[in-house]
């Protein structure tokens, strides 16, 4: 559900999709010109809570009150472009292409998402809290604040922002960064800010993938509009919906690409390997107090939440794949929203082909802009996505030592051309049903589930290998990072295999300790 971004200001240059179309962008500085089709700016910021510096000048107010700025909300992005003809999907598809960029510049971008909960209690955090909390983060560390009509709903500083998932989970979304040691210390240094707020109003902040304790219908509801399309749409299509919104917690990372070709190789080495980054991070055992089954509910929830939005995407190991059927894929799916002038037109289930062609009935003859193709975008949810850059979405949250690892993870396998090279070697006769079946088994045996001749530890172990090997030819010594992933392969125990130990054992079969457990 998130938008960070690692990208930068596009440079000026030819991009040329297989397809054969040419088209020419712009840019610089962050400020992403786009003059194809358009009268003025309509790259918005970026696709990104994170990875601009507020152009809240073309997309919003920014108001001084004393020495305080409120940004009049944005989110998500809200267009101050006229199309002066319609878009066609070559735009669309030159949207993704811009997102291409030399190695020199590509960056990590990392989110993660957390629980807030009274420490006496135990109980969610009340949006009142998050409120409180957010005013004061903002009062004291010089946050500028994010406001959907009176409601503070969001921070943002310099290319950082903290935003509310729907059920108040607190996520911050990371700046675009060169190296793992930067990203681990922002995440450190949000931390600090958080928990020094939050302790003086008894919030304490868990990180697990899904709620461990407490039902559906005692988590608090956040007053954001395109939740409530979404929590209206959510029971129609997939039965574990609403469990998506108010009750998982995730961490991923954002990574850029050189090219089409570039672009291709990551995504398909992403995708074979998700399933194995799920089981590194498998987190959220425990539903309502108890043992649910899985190791990773949060996974198992997005096998039937809305399954035209999510999944492994078979088609992106077609021969024919690249830019443009991803389009085809987005345009199929079914949209959410039109954001229009600060409010959620709902659009629930229509399609933007429709949309294209100026007729969406809920806005009969209006055409979409590049706003709200990036806006619909991440209503996408497969277990990697494509915008401007690529998102690996297939980990549950975790306390702070594994959000720093994730990103260690991947990086050293995508960002390093004989590790990503040696990771299509392996998976190259990987069939589609056998990606298909780690996806479906591991929420449920972790490391320990069968593959070919022996258990996913053994791919497990030979990949860990590779992303070491990856970061080593970085050359900024990040290795030590991984470490928190090397004692689960090594073991063959997922975290929430140890978390289920204890729940067996010291714990007696009560489930509270573990708010202490993974306490950040």
């Amino acid at each position: 559900m998130s938008q960070t971004s690692p990208s930068h200001g596009i440079r000026t240059e030819i991009l040329q999709s297989k397809s054969g179309y040419t088209s020419l962008f712009s840019g610089a500085n962050n400020t992403n010109a786009f003059r194809h089709r358009t009268s003025t700016v309509a790259f918005p910021r970026n696709s990104s809570k994170s990875s601009q510096n507020m152009h809240v000048d073309a997309i919003g107010e920014k108001v001084k009150r004393g020495n305080k700025v409120i940004v009049a909300a944005s989110p998500p992005t809200e267009d101050a472009v006229v199309a002066t003809e319609p878009l066609t999907k070559e735009d669309l598809v030159g949207y993704l292409a811009s997102g291409c960029k030399p190695k020199e510049n590509w960056r990590i971008g990392t989110e993660h998402e957390k629980f807030g909960f009274d420490l006496k209690t135990l109980r969610p955090m009340t949006y009142e809290q998050i409120a409180h909390l957010l005013n004061a983060i903002s009062e004291r560390f010089g946050w500028d604040k994010v406001m959907e009509g009176d409601n503070i709903i969001g921070l943002q500083q310099g290319k950082q922002s903290i935003s509310l998932e729907p059920g108040g989970q607190f996520e911050l979304s990371g700046a675009p960064l060169e190296t793992l040691h930067q990203t681990c210390a922002e995440v450190n240094s949000h931390l600090y800010q958080v928990k020094a707020v939050a302790e003086e109003m008894g919030i304490g902040f868990i990180g697990i993938g899904f709620q461990p304790k407490w039902e559906r219908k005692d988590i608090p509801v956040m007053p954001k509009g395109r939740y409530e399309i979404m929590r209206n749409y959510m029971p129609k299509v997939g039965s574990l919906g609403l469990d998506m919104m108010f009750r998982t917690c995730t961490v991923q990372v954002n990574l850029d690409f050189s090219s089409e070709a570039d672009m291709i190789r990551k995504f398909r080495a992403g995708l074979a390997l998700q399933p194995i980054a799920t089981a590194l991070f498998a987190n959220s055992p425990f539903t309502e107090g108890k043992p649910n089954g899985y190791l990773s509910m949060r996974s198992q929830i997005w096998t039937d939440t809305d399954n035209n939005r999510s999944g492994m995407l078979p088609f992106v190991f077609d021969d024919s794949f690249g830019f443009e059927q991803y389009v085809e894929y987005a345009l199929d799916v079914p949209m959410y929203f039109v954001y229009r002038k600060k409010k959620y037109i709902d659009c629930a289930g229509l399609s933007f082909r429709d949309f294209l062609a100026g007729k969406l009935p809920s806005i009969p003859g209006e055409y979409p802009t590049l706003n709200d193709w990036e806006n619909h975008l991440t209503t996408i949810f497969p277990e990697v996505r494509l915008k401007r850059y690529l998102e690996m979405r297939g980990a549950d949250g975790g306390p702070w030592r594994r959000l720093c690892a994730l990103p260690a993870f991947w990086v050293g396998i995508l960002y390093d051309d004989i590790s990503l090279q040696n990771v299509l070697d392996m998976t190259a006769d990987w069939t589609q049903g056998e990606r298909q079946m780690l996806r479906n088994k591991v929420p449920v045996t972790g490391l320990k589930t069968p593959f070919r001749d022996g258990l996913l530890k053994h791919v497990a172990e030979e990949v860990l290998q590779l992303a070491k090997d990856g970061l080593e030819r970085r050359g900024y010594k990040e290795t030590g990072f991984l470490n928190e992933v090397a004692e689960v392969v090594r073991t063959g125990l997922t975290p929430a295999e140890k978390l289920l130990e204890l729940y067996h054992g010291k714990w007696g079969q009560n489930v509270d300790p573990v708010f202490e457990e993974l306490l950040y």
